[in-house]
């Protein structure tokens, strides 16, 4: 056998062995509509906020994870009259601050139709990841955990240089005098940056008010931890920012407490469908892109 049929011999084999793998591992996991993982006549629904926060993030045939996804599972929490409480479970270190907003505004309306909500952060809740945290009613975190980091970044890039440098020439038409404001082709002027930091600021306060809300805190004294630090999960109890210490299990004892809820409560893990690179990935034989962790781009970031 000559080099080229080994070749396509190997090939054939390695994809033969991953559908094998992939109908194996479809048939062990979850269906994406919820599973109970205890039974009780009360039921808590525990929602995964995984990841960079960004609206680009959807749920797809080839990657089912996503921003997207927690937000479908908030709405469906919204609407289920049999749930007494939602543990939402952060792991995120942030992104798009309109991504942030638009689903610490679902966990509102998930409290405001009865539901008690208590958010659980893992590794990390920073930045955006907070400030979704921060519409809970109340915050579990571990001792470990990396959160905080209160604050705004907004990014304009001047790739002026590099347009030189490979000869790339823009001519810009434009109905009113800051049309190219964020323009990559030239530098930012005096002006534009006394807009872009306003902006900036505008949005830092909505930042601020949605954690003196949440936390029950002064103004002055949120603005004083909000100058961008991480906390570790024991710091950030101490400051106020978080309420107990604890992981996943303990989120859901103080959700059954707040709720009322005597005896053991029925526990609805929402799962979504899982993907095709996420049935890879559990059978290892897709390993996660080394990129998937770094900060989408985005204008304006918490």
């Amino acid at each position: 056998m000559d080099s080229r049929k080994a070749g396509i011999t190997i090939v054939a084999a390695g994809i033969l062995i991953t559908l094998i793998a992939v109908i194996i591992a479809v048939n062990s996991m979850p269906d994406g509509k919820g599973t109970t993982t205890s039974t009780g006549s009360d039921k808590i629904a525990v929602i995964h906020l995984n990841g960079t926060i960004a609206f680009s993030q959807s749920t797809s045939l080839l990657d089912a994870s996503g921003t997207s996804a927690t937000m479908n599972d908030l709405e469906r929490a919204e609407q289920d009259p049999s749930l007494q409480a939602v543990v939402l479970r952060i792991n995120s270190p942030g992104g798009s601050a309109a991504a942030s907003h638009e689903l610490y505004s679902q966990v509102m309306r998930v409290k405001e139709s009865g539901k008690i909500v208590v958010a659980s952060f893992g590794e990390t809740a920073a930045s955006g990841g907070y400030y979704v945290g921060a519409a809970a009613d109340k915050i579990v975190a571990l001792p470990s955990t990396l959160t905080g980091s209160i604050g705004v970044i907004s990014t304009v890039p001047n790739l002026e240089e590099l347009y030189k440098m490979i000869g790339y020439e823009e001519y810009v038409f434009k109905s009113g005098p800051h049309k190219d404001m964020l323009s990559t082709s030239r530098p930012i002027t005096a002006e534009e940056e006394e807009i872009m930091q306003g902006i900036t600021d505008d949005i830092y306060d909505q930042f601020l008010d949605a954690v003196v809300e949440g936390r029950g805190l002064p103004k002055e004294e949120v603005r004083q931890l909000a100058d961008g630090r991480v906390y570790s999960g024991n710091q950030a109890k101490e400051v106020g920012l978080v309420d107990e210490l604890g992981g996943q299990r303990e989120a859901i004892e103080l959700a059954t407490q707040l709720a009322g809820i005597e005896g053991e409560p029925e526990i609805m893990e929402y799962s979504r469908t899982p993907g095709v690179f996420d049935i890879l990935r559990n059978v290892q034989l897709f390993t996660p892109n080394p990129f998937d962790s770094l900060p989408t781009y985005t204008t304006i970031k918490y």
